[in-house]
C-alpha cells in the first residue's frame, strides 16, 4: 500500500515580515494557533496521522495544543524561531519539544526550507531532515541537481518533499493553493504511484482569512475555508490510494 506523509509547518504567522508588514508578536502566534484548530479538526474528522513541524517558540506559547497533537501524531522540529536562526537553536528546539511532548523528537525541517550543514543536524541529535525541495523556485532555491527521494548523508536521513515525476513541478504549498485541483492531484497521484509514497506539506495560517493583509496574491488568492474545503477534498482523494503516516514511521518501516 502506498504512503501519504503529510506534514505542516506549525509557526508563528511572520509572513508579512518578509513584505514590509508589522504585525505584533500576538498577533503572529494568535493567527498561526487559529490555524492549528482549523486544520486540526479536518484531521481528527479524516481520522489520519501526520507530522507537525513545530517552532519552539509556538510550543511554548501553546503547549498544551502540541501535547494534545502529540497523542495521534509526530512532532518534530521547525528549529525556535521561524524569522531567526543560530546554531543553538537546532538541539535547544529539540530539547523544547521533548520536554513539552516527552517524547523523542526525530526530524527537523528549516525554516523557509534553509539549507544547513549536515554535521550540525547530527550533532543536534536528529534523525533525519526534510528542508529540501528538489525542484527550482526563482529567488529562492535551485535544487534540480538534488535527489527527488529519501537518501542518507553523512549519517542524517535527507527527506525531500515530493516533486512531480517527470518535470519536477513542486507539490508544495504554493503549488496546492494555485493550480487547478484536478491536475494537482494528476501530478500528485503520478508521484505516488512512481516513488511509492507522497511527501507533501502546508502551513496552518494558510487556512485562515488572508485577505485583508497586503501580501501577494498568489499567497492570499485562496485561503481560509476555501482552502480548507480544498484540503478536506485532497486528504479524501488520497485515503483512496494509500495510508496516512508520519515521516518517522515511514522511515523505521523503510528500514526494516
Amino acid at each position: 500500500m502506498h504512503k501519504i506523509l503529510l506534514s505542516f509547518d506549525v509557526e508563528e504567522f511572520d509572513l508579512p515580515l518578509e513584505y514590509g508588514i508589522k504585525i505584533s508578536d500576538d498577533e503572529q502566534m494568535s493567527k498561526g494557533a487559529k490555524g492549528l484548530d482549523a486544520i486540526n479538526g479536518i484531521l481528527e474528522d479524516l481520522k489520519i496521522q501526520c507530522t507537525l513541524f513545530t517552532t519552539a517558540s509556538f510550543a511554548l506559547k501553546f503547549p498544551s495544543k502540541i501535547v494534545d497533537l502529540s497523542e495521534r501524531h509526530e512532532i518534530a522540529s521547525h528549529t525556535f524561531f521561524h524569522s531567526s536562526f543560530k546554531k543553538d537553536d537546532l538541539i535547544n528546539s529539540r530539547l523544547v519539544l521533548e520536554n513539552i511532548t516527552s517524547k523523542k523528537i526525530f526530524g527537523l525541517r528549516m525554516p523557509r526550507m534553509k539549507n544547513i550543514d549536515t554535521s550540525l543536524i547530527e550533532e543536534a541529535g536528529y534523525k533525519y531532515d526534510s528542508s529540501i525541495n528538489p525542484t527550482w523556485l526563482p529567488g529562492r532555491y535551485n535544487n534540480l541537481s538534488r535527489p527527488r527521494t529519501c537518501y542518507d548523508e553523512n549519517g542524517i536521513t535527507k527527506f525531500p518533499v515530493s516533486v512531480s515525476a517527470n518535470l519536477r513541478i513542486p507539490l508544495f504549498w504554493l503549488a496546492f493553493k494555485n493550480l487547478p485541483y484536478f491536475y494537482y492531484r494528476k501530478i500528485a497521484l503520478q508521484s505516488l504511484k512512481k516513488d511509492g509514497y507522497l511527501c507533501i506539506y502546508f502551513h496552518p495560517w494558510e487556512f485562515i482569512d488572508l485577505h485583508k493583509y497586503k501580501i501577494p496574491v498568489i499567497i492570499k488568492r485562496k485561503s481560509g475555508n476555501a482552502l480548507l474545503e480544498k484540503l478536506n477534498r485532497l486528504i479524501s482523494d488520497l485515503k483512496n490510494e494509500g495510508d496516512f503516516i508520519s515521516m518517522n514511521s515511514f522511515l523505521d518501516k523503510k528500514k526494516r
